[in-house]
């Protein structure tokens, strides 16, 4: 349940004029767009918020990835973890708009995910399965019916696969989507073939920091000229985008330009009747019931309706804020359109139906906010158990008064809501012993409302007219595990020469308590002691991975990983818990006493202490103390960007270089804070764009440049088997240019390109070391892949 903070928060975000306005700006236009794109913060915020709240339409942002193989500036959230978050940025980015989602990837386990970072789009396919994605579009296509599409970026070298990929498939889907032939399957699902009117490019380059598009932007055939200020807030359609973008804070976003954009440059690449050339992107498209109301398939009957729909419509919009005439204005334009369906010919209901029923729609939600009528819906507890029960209160506010108004609570499967005898407003929510969980990822998110595993509907009556609108719970419901289970640690690192043999575990249960039983393999075994349980190393552990799966109540456990940020709300990520021992060939650097600067976006720190080194984490006033006392100190990834005591201790870490302490820092971004010439204790130059300073092939070559220096000799003998076995990719942001005093110690590079020498670079300065490394060691150790611990042991061993 939201706090009372919690709530002021959200009514000032949203108060209720600001909401009746834009509940009326949808009914302006008939035209649906759908922007394309791979990643959440992917779409074209200013852009789109023009299109939605200058010009009425609706608009839909298809994604085909959560996000779960990006970075996070704000947390250690990871994988699916992230996903599930950056699925609800995207969700409350689209708030902002008033705009949908629709979803064409459903997280890691889905073929169609985010892998991490790719540079073509056929490296992409091989993992979406290009027809996959096409048919996904497809059935975007089919299923939203857009008017216009529009990807956010171009298929070029020099852009990220993903994006390239996605462009190419929107294209390919143009065609295919009003192929009657094509994906028959859609038709036994009630969709029919579906033809795109426009499909435009950006005329724009999506160069910048991470991209270098090699080629040059298509002409522009029209521009879209976003002139004034949206009436309900003053703010310039572009900082509108802004504010959407602000929800998408886990990838640094939400930044204020000190010009907002009024223009967007399109090439028209397909359209419908063939033309070329426009004034407008709505010309020839029936934007408004009036236009509708012109077409040549209707009777007169139909005809007239819809004209005098629209011209309620008008009126209703500028009665805004009278409530009293809104609403009587909207009563007459729902009536007259509820006409206008029945009178319709068939042929004309073909082509438009979607139109008129997304209207009514949208007229019944414009009807219920100008009457005042919902206030909240309030699940208590938000998650319940199978066998569990909680209570649904919805408040209605004052304009419910004297009204009649129903309200229904929209379940999932096995899941019912009871009204409260005498009590409309209050229903028992009951689990049956037998639901399953709930998804993790929604397939699509309306700006309607109706969202999520349940929902209310509230119906009230309007002069004759019953209207209907769709509310979601005031916090997600979800059905989750009665007992989860944590294992902590839930990896233990074990090095093969026997210098520690048993590990201290605890299973922690959450919710109802209940037996935990670890079934070790391997050699492995569980013991108790007064201390409690400990895992113990055979007499000849054999290197390699062994991962025990620990049963709770004699079922599989499931750990629950709560996410909690002010901009996205609670949530809960569900996932099969394990516990891995990797034994390996581990050795560590003597002496060495490692201080940690850890922003919260890796847990390098973590593994150090895991690994067995004698580990502080630096705070403010550890950073302000006596330095001395480390012989190494660590810089966790984007740190300097994120922690400003970390900035102002700059002069102090290089003085602890000088006077012979080892400093580390893992890759930064070029906006992270990083000086070239004042941050590390010598120039070193981060490349930019990224995309030309990274090696997304996580088994591309390495080439040992200097093999006797001391970071690669020892404790551990860095080999070509350290190599092996890496995830994902093998670094991003490359050092491209530093001071003579800095060595490169490997190269590599991805397929057809040139040799990076940037991935480890070190300097003996004064008494001691600075140490920068561009690969991705954090995931690495995540992956628990054994070189990147045998190769950070070595990086942190004292100067």
């Amino acid at each position: 349940m939201l706090t009372a903070r919690e709530r002021i928060e959200r009514q000032k975000s949203s108060p209720s004029l600001l909401r009746l306005h834009r509940a009326l700006s949808r009914l302006k236009s008939t035209v649906t767009m759908m922007n394309t794109g791979a990643h959440p913060d992917d779409e074209q915020s200013g852009l789109l918020a023009w299109f939605r709240l200058g010009l009425g339409m609706r608009v839909i942002v298809a994604c085909s990835t959560r996000g779960e193989g990006g970075q996070n500036s704000l947390g250690p959230e990871r994988l699916g973890v992230l996903g599930m978050m950056r699925t609800r940025e995207m969700e409350e980015a689209a708030r902002a708009l008033d705009a949908d989602v629709h979803w064409l990837g459903h997280g890691p386990e889905d073929p169609v995910h985010d892998f991490g970072f790719s540079k073509d789009g056929d490296q992409t396919f091989t993992r979406w399965g290009e027809m996959r994605t096409v048919e996904r579009l497809v059935r975007a296509y089919r299923s939203e019916r857009p008017d216009i599409v529009i990807p956010t970026f171009l298929d070029v070298p020099g852009q990220h696969g993903h994006h390239r990929a996605m462009t190419r498939a929107a294209e390919t889907a143009i065609r295919m989507a009003a192929d009657p032939e094509a994906f028959p399957e859609h038709f036994a699902e009630g969709m029919s073939p579906w033809q795109v009117a426009k499909y435009y490019l950006p005329a724009w380059s999506g160069g910048g920091d991470t991209y270098d598009d090699e080629v040059p932007p298509p002409d522009a055939t029209v521009t879209v000229n976003a002139p004034g200020r949206e009436p309900a807030t003053g703010a310039e359609y572009d900082r509108i985008g802004e504010w959407s973008r602000y929800y998408h804070a886990s990838q640094g976003m939400g930044h204020w330009p000190d010009r907002a954009d009024t223009r967007w440059p399109l090439h028209l690449l397909l359209a419908r009747d063939g033309t070329k050339t426009e004034t407008s992107v709505l010309d020839g498209l029936p934007s408004s019931l009036a236009d509708l109301a012109t077409s040549k398939d209707l009777s007169a009957d139909a005809a007239n309706a819809l004209a005098t729909a629209a011209a309620a419509i008008d009126k209703a919009i500028a009665a805004f804020p009278h409530a009293e005439a809104i609403i009587a204005a909207l009563s007459e334009a729902a009536r007259q359109l509820g006409r206008a369906r029945a009178n319709a010919s068939p042929a004309f209901l073909d082509l438009h139906r979607h139109r008129l029923d997304r209207k009514a729609r949208e007229i019944d939600a414009a009807l219920i906010e100008a009457a005042g009528i919902f206030d909240r819906a309030v699940l208590a507890p938000a998650t319940l158990s199978p066998g569990e029960t909680g209570a649904l209160t919805v408040d209605l506010a004052p304009g419910a008064e004297g009204r009649s108004v129903k309200i229904e609570a929209v379940m999932p499967a096995l899941v019912s809501a009871k009204a409260v005898a005498a009590n409309r407003r209050a229903f028992s929510v009951s689990v049956a012993a037998d639901a399953g969980y709930s998804k993790l990822y929604a397939p699509a998110w309306s700006a309607l409302g109706g969202n999520g595993e349940a929902h209310v509907v509230v119906s009230a009556e309007f002069d004759g007219h019953v209207a209907r609108a769709s509310f979601d719970l005031e916090e997600p419901f979800a059905v989750l595990p009665a007992s989860s289970v944590a294992i902590e640690p839930e990896a233990i690192i074990a090095p093969l020469d026997g210098s520690r043999r048993e590990w201290p575990v605890v299973p922690r249960v959450s919710g109802s308590q209940a037996a935990v039983a670890l079934n070790m393999g391997g050699g492995w075994s569980l013991a108790e002691t007064a201390a409690g349980q400990v895992v113990r190393a055979p007499a000849m552990p054999a290197p390699g991975l062994v991962t025990v799966t620990p049963l709770v109540g004699g079922r599989p456990g499931l750990r629950l990983t709560p996410i909690s940020y002010p901009h996205v709300g609670r949530i809960v990520h569900r996932q099969p818990e394990t516990l891995k021992v990797l034994s390996l060939d581990l050795k560590l650097p003597e002496g060495a006493r490692v201080g940690y600067v850890g922003a919260g976006a890796d847990r390098v720190g973590l593994w150090l202490a895991r690994m067995g080194l004698d580990v502080t984490e630096l705070d403010a006033k550890a950073l302000a103390g006596d330095l001395g006392r480390y012989t190494t100190i660590v810089v966790g990834i984007f740190a300097f960007g994120i922690r400003k005591d970390l900035a102002a201790a700059t002069e102090r870490l290089h003085r602890f270089v000088e006077d012979g302490g080892h400093l580390v820092t893992l890759y930064h971004r070029p906006t992270d804070g990083w000086d070239p010439l004042a941050t590390p204790p010598r120039k070193l130059e981060i490349g930019s764009p990224s995309l030309r300073w990274r090696v997304t092939d996580p088994s591309a070559e390495v080439t040992v440049l200097a093999p006797d220096h001391v970071l690669l000799k020892g404790p551990n003998a860095i080999g070509p088997q350290d190599w092996s076995g890496w995830d994902k990719e093998r670094g991003l942001y490359f050092a491209a240019r530093w001071d003579e005093a800095y060595q490169p110690l490997v190269s590599m590079h991805d397929v057809n390109e040139q040799p990076l020498l940037g991935a480890i670079v070190s300097a003996g300065i004064g008494k001691g070391r600075h140490t920068h490394t561009s690969l991705v060691l954090h995931h690495q150790l995540d992956k628990l892949v054994p070189g990147a611990f045998r190769l950070m042991a070595n990086l942190v061993q004292p100067a």
